[in-house]
This record gives C-alpha cells, structure tokens and sequence, in this order.
C-alpha cells in the first residue's frame, strides 16, 4: 500500500513559483475596482482563491496526465514531476486534481450568486480547461494551443471577471488591462516549452516551440515581455479617461533585462531559474500596474 504523500510533496506538486500567474490578475483587477470605487473584499478573496485553485488544479492534471501519455520520463530536465518520480501515485494525483477543482467550484458558486450565468460559465470552462490542457483527447498543450489558452485564461478572463464580480460592469480598460498578465504568463509557459523543446519532440508534444523551433520560442519570449510591460500600460495610460501614473509599470523593464539576456543564452535545466524570474516580473508588473492605476 502507498503511503500518504507529505505536505511538502504536495507542494512540490502545486509549483508555487507558477503560481503569481493567478495572484497577479486578481491584485489587478481588484486594483481597477478599487479606483472606480466597487471594491469588495468577499468578493475579491473568492476570485483570488478560485483563481488559484484552478491553477494549482491544472499543475496536478498536468502532472497526472502527463505521466499517463509518457511525457515526463526519467530524462525530463524540469523541475520534479511528483507522479512520474513516484512520489504520488496516478490515482492520488488524479484524486487530487479532482478534490482541488471541486472546492474552485464551490467557490464559483458564491461568485456566480454574484455575476450571474456569465460568471459561472466563466467558471466552468476554466475548470474544464485546467484539464483539457493536457487531458482529453485533443489536449491543448500537445496541440500547440497552450499559449493562447494562457493568454485569455490567465490574462483576459482572470482580470475582467475579478472586476465584474466586484463592479457587475465591464469597461473595456479592465479587458484591455488583462492583456499583459496574460503574455506575462504565456512568457512563463515559452520558457517552460523552451526548456522542454528535446524531451517534447521525443515524445510528440507538439508546443509551439517544437512546432518552430527554438529561436522562435526565444522571440516570442522576447515579444510577449516588451508587449505586456510597454504596449499595455502605453494603451491604458492613452485610453481616456486618462491614467498615466499606469506607465509606472515600464519599471519593470529593469529587472525584465537579466530573464531576457538568460532566454537567449542559457538552454535545459538552467532555464528553470528564468521560469522563476518570469513569475516574479509578473507579480512586480501587477504591483507597478496596480499603484500607478489608482495614483
């Protein structure tokens, strides 16, 4: 009989450093909320734990079926995959994944009292992409879809629908506000491809970046970075009614410098430590975002 997995296991499994990818959306959108005077904390907590269990959820599924298709084998240059070093065993994972994805929907469901149907469905279809991402029979990641899944999950819906169940409006500042953290978080994912460009090409992954090659998952790095911390808050900061202070968030470009020089130059396992410092950015940008939006 397997024993039960430790709480640091877990943990390992959740990969935390992933995980500014749904904090980050939810400081931004409760930021504009705030500015326009419909902030509410019942309903900002909710969409920060919702957001973050879909996400934890995802890492789980990811981790379960990626063992299953023999994705993750013992050549894999990531960080540890829990399932595939046999710290988890399938059924625990996929247990797990379903346990986590359940309290994101109950939690949805205090957030759908509030927004009404287009809030649920929201909801629903993230939770049911946290699996389609590498489950089903046409799996997001292996299909090369991943990165757009990102860019409007983590980025676009993550930011109006934390607004919206604050506010019950929408205006289009906080749609186009959700824009950068989601190329941030495609960033976050390119690396993650590019590190894994061998091990997927092995396997029939077929992420953008082995559909391309590399050099291109390095510019589109390059390309998601400059457009999330320039073209957004040059936008925003346009769009009346005006907010300039959002140009605040171009300082992010300073500490963005070293992750873009390690893309170029650094391959494999070494990439691991730029997967962290492109969550980091996201969080720093949301932060930059977020003062400069209510100043």
């Amino acid at each position: 009989m397997h024993s039960t997995p430790s709480l640091k296991t877990w943990l390992l499994a959740a990969r935390p450093k992933t995980l500014w990818a749904g904090v980050s959306p939810v400081i931004i959108g409760s930021a504009m909320a705030w500015e326009a005077g419909a902030f509410h904390p019942a309903a900002a907590l909710a969409a920060l734990a919702g957001a973050v269990l879909i996400q934890i959820g995802a890492n789980f599924a990811n981790d379960y079926f990626d063992f299953i298709k023999g994705t993750d084998t013992a050549e894999r240059v990531g960080p540890t995959r829990v399932t595939q070093a046999g710290l988890v065993t399938p059924r625990q994972m996929r247990n797990a994944t379903a346990l986590v994805l359940a309290l994101a929907f109950l939690i949805g469901l205090y957030l759908a009292s509030r927004g009404g149907w287009p809030i649920l469905l929201i909801g629903l279809l993230s939770i049911a992409f946290a699996v389609l991402y590498t489950g089903g029979p046409f799996p997001l990641a292996y299909l090369g879809l991943g990165d757009l899944f990102v860019l409007i999950f983590f980025g676009l819906v993550a930011v109006s629908g934390t607004y919206y169940v604050q506010a019950l409006q929408l205006p289009l500042a906080a749609l186009l506000a959700g824009i950068a953290p989601g190329l941030f978080s495609t960033a976050i994912l390119t690396v993650n491809n590019l590190r894994d460009l061998d091990g997927d090409k092995k396997t029939g992954k077929r992420t953008l970046a082995v559909r391309f090659g590399g050099t291109f998952a390095k510019v589109e790095y390059a390309a998601c970075i400059g457009a999330a911390a320039v073209a957004v808050p040059l936008v925003l900061a346009l769009l009346p009614p005006r907010h300039p202070w959002t140009l605040l968030s171009l300082l992010v470009l300073l500490p963005a410098l070293p992750a873009l020089r390690n893309v170029r130059t650094l391959q494999g396992a070494a990439l691991n430590n730029v997967l962290a410092q492109t969550g980091k950015l996201l969080l720093i940008y949301s932060l930059l975002f977020s003062l400069g939006w209510n100043l």
